[in-house]
């Protein structure tokens, strides 16, 4: 069963990479992440979307795959916990960072 919540962050992802920007789904929990790459990539897969997840269940060398991807505009969606957030992730055209369940990150985290 799909939430709402989750419904409009994918509507709004498919928006934003048919527009040619980059979308990050930031979420709390490293389940979560997996969780949801699973969802969008099922909803999305008829659609010519590259979607990926950072999160600790990773390589650190598939995370760098990932992040280099992101980073020359191959990746459309990444979804991950925190660690989207750190210096490493660079982005070539970000245009939607979705925060799934914001109150749990810190004031600092949301200002970055």
């Amino acid at each position: 069963m799909l939430v709402w919540q989750t419904e409009i962050a994918i509507r709004a992802a498919f928006k934003a990479v048919a527009d040619n920007k980059q979308v990050a789904i930031l979420v709390p929990t490293t389940i979560l992440a997996l969780q949801h790459y699973n969802t969008f990539k099922d909803r999305l897969k008829d659609f010519p979307c590259n979607i990926d997840y950072i999160n600790r269940f990773k390589s650190a060398a598939k995370q760098k795959e990932t992040l280099k991807k992101l980073e020359e505009g191959k990746m459309d969606i990444v979804i991950g916990t925190h660690r989207l957030l750190g210096k490493d992730v660079v982005f070539k055209d970000l245009g939607l960072m979705v925060i799934d369940e914001e109150q749990k990150f810190g004031v600092a985290a949301r200002k970055s």
